[in-house]
């Protein structure tokens, strides 16, 4: 009965302790993870909370080490050890890189029934087949952020994990998969902002999610749903040509995920974006804290942020209404769609580089060629 208690007060200590760093780490689920996590996972994520991380990063660790204690419960009947011996990272491996047609004749090849069943009735665990090559790697790769963190060394660059890993997924070929099936380019986004049209206030606020998401360079939903007015600076107007002067203002992005230490990205927007941004603050008296939030059945805006999934769920809702296919387009399409328009208007890559903020050239042209490639010169050498 006392070693009951005892537990008791451990999974109760873990969830005050899952609280003090909840307004920095968002976490579902609070009551569920202080049974599932250890005192030492607690720690570890409050010290990379201390450190500073990234909230995106963080969010992920923590989802990640959520499924890997879930999985070593589940596939050892005991927490993950510290650090984890290389049959285990095998074990790992072979559990979630499989392939269907030899498991049809081999029960016992892939995830076995038992483990399958308690991480699904966990709800850690909801498609069927073998995972994503690209997510093992990155739970791998969490596994081993956090095995440093911990100030221990692990096994995960062993050849023989690398050998099985590589042969699992050569064993088992994937066609990779976009966040996005079709990129929101600029004729698409015209269709999503027609249908924001009523002078609401939520079609003022879904107007300026939409433009300022796609305006400031195809910006993550995580960063949309962050956003907050002291991020804000009004600059110079831009001189034109042909008309009045056009309203600009900076938003300081502060760490990304493509930044590192103290870094700060900043990007610009011109124009009709700064007027539809400036319009919804107004319309709903917002001058400081977050920019995008919910709004109640009779019209209160809400003082809390809108999170990431919501900013997602807003642009297929807006697809729907658009007479589009819902399944097709995502918030990430507002990401691969800047940079495809900008193929399709002649922008140079590295210009609008700057306003996406990617660092990579290759992930970049994989968005911008995409939409010369298939109709280019390239394509019709013969």
């Amino acid at each position: 009965m006392a070693k009951a208690k005892t537990s008791l007060t451990a999974v109760e200590r873990r969830a005050e302790e899952l609280d003090t760093i909840a307004a920095v780490l968002p976490i579902e689920r609070r009551d569920e993870l202080a049974e599932l996590l250890t005192d030492q996972d607690v720690e570890t994520l409050k010290h990379l909370v201390n450190q500073g991380m990234g909230d995106n990063t963080l969010r992920a660790l923590t989802s990640d080490l959520a499924y890997l204690e879930a999985w070593g419960l589940a596939a050892t009947g005991r927490s993950l050890p510290w650090p984890a011996p290389e049959a285990l990272l095998l074990k790992f491996v072979a559990h979630h890189l499989w392939d269907p047609e030899k498991r049809a004749n081999d029960p016992d090849h892939g995830m076995p029934d038992d483990v399958d069943e308690k991480l699904r009735r966990q709800g850690f665990l909801k498609s069927t087949g073998p995972h994503a090559p690209d997510t093992v790697r990155r739970r791998l790769a969490s596994w081993s952020t956090l095995t440093k963190w911990r100030g221990l060394d692990g096994a995960f660059a062993s050849p023989a994990l690398k050998s099985a890993i590589r042969l699992a997924v050569r064993a088992v070929p994937r066609t990779r998969r976009r966040k996005s099936k079709k990129a929101v380019t600029g004729d698409v986004l015209a269709k999503l902002l027609s249908t924001c049209s009523t002078g609401s206030l939520r079609d003022l606020r879904d107007r300026a999610i939409l433009m300022v998401a796609f305006a400031s360079g195809g910006r993550r939903r995580s960063e949309i749903a962050g956003l907050r007015v002291e991020q804000f600076t009004d600059e110079a107007p831009i001189e034109v040509a042909d008309g009045p002067p056009l309203p600009s203002l900076s938003i300081h992005l502060g760490r990304t995920k493509t930044t590192s230490g103290d870094e700060d990205d900043v990007v610009y927007l011109t124009g009709r974006p700064v007027e539809t941004l400036k319009g919804w603050l107004a319309a709903a008296k917002i001058d400081k804290g977050s920019v995008f939030r919910g709004i109640g059945r009779w019209g209160t805006v809400s003082k809390r942020a809108l999170d990431p999934q919501s900013i997602n769920a807003i642009i297929k809702q807006r697809v729907e209404m658009a007479g589009l296919e819902a399944g097709e387009f995502s918030a990430h399409g507002l990401r691969s769609g800047y940079l495809t328009e900008a193929a399709n208007r002649g922008i140079p890559l590295p210009e609008a580089m700057e306003q996406s903020r990617h660092r990579s050239v290759q992930q970049a042209s994989a968005y911008y060629n995409s939409a010369t490639r298939r109709s280019g010169r390239a394509a019709r050498m013969l």
